[in-house]
């Protein structure tokens, strides 16, 4: 990681400035155009909170999206995902989103030893993720998981408190 990029970093504007800020931070050092976190919720990802570069308003079609058509069901199930572009990735073959979500970057979000969620980078566009932003990115999942604060129903999600 660049000297002036650190989890430390990441962890104090997550608990002082919120999530906004904090996924503001992880997309300051990527090229992709969307960071965000998802929740998991039974059969659906909810967008918990999301960075645009172009700053524009969160699409609907962004808000919850179908876990079995998303890329999410990837870093469930392999512990993260990584296609720099979704159309020449065999990987993906004959599903409904490749060469439409170009590029994605995701990393799970533990809690309690459970997947709770996700965190990812991804685009429109062909982007690659440097190495030390993936890293970034996975330790971002584990300082994620530990400011989830924690209700008897489960962690209630930053933002939504």
């Amino acid at each position: 990681m660049h000297a002036s990029r650190s989890v430390a970093q990441f962890t104090q504007i997550l608990l002082t400035d919120g999530p906004s800020a904090a996924l503001l931070y992880l997309n300051d050092g990527v090229p992709h155009r969307y960071t965000a976190v998802y929740r998991l919720d039974e059969s659906t990802l909810i967008n918990v909170a999301l960075h645009d570069k172009a700053g524009e308003m969160r699409p609907e079609f962004l808000a919850e999206v179908p876990f079995d058509v998303s890329f999410c069901q990837f870093v469930v199930r392999d512990g993260l995902f990584r296609t720099d572009d979704s159309a020449g990735d065999h990987r993906l073959d004959g599903h409904p989103y490749q060469g439409v979500m170009v590029s994605y970057h995701g990393v799970p979000i533990i809690w309690q030893g459970e997947v709770w969620g996700t965190v990812c980078h991804f685009d429109i566009e062909a982007r690659p993720l440097p190495e030390d932003e993936f890293g970034l990115l996975q330790a971002a999942a584990a300082e994620w998981s530990r400011a989830l604060p924690v209700e008897r129903s489960g962690p209630v999600p930053l933002g939504e408190r």
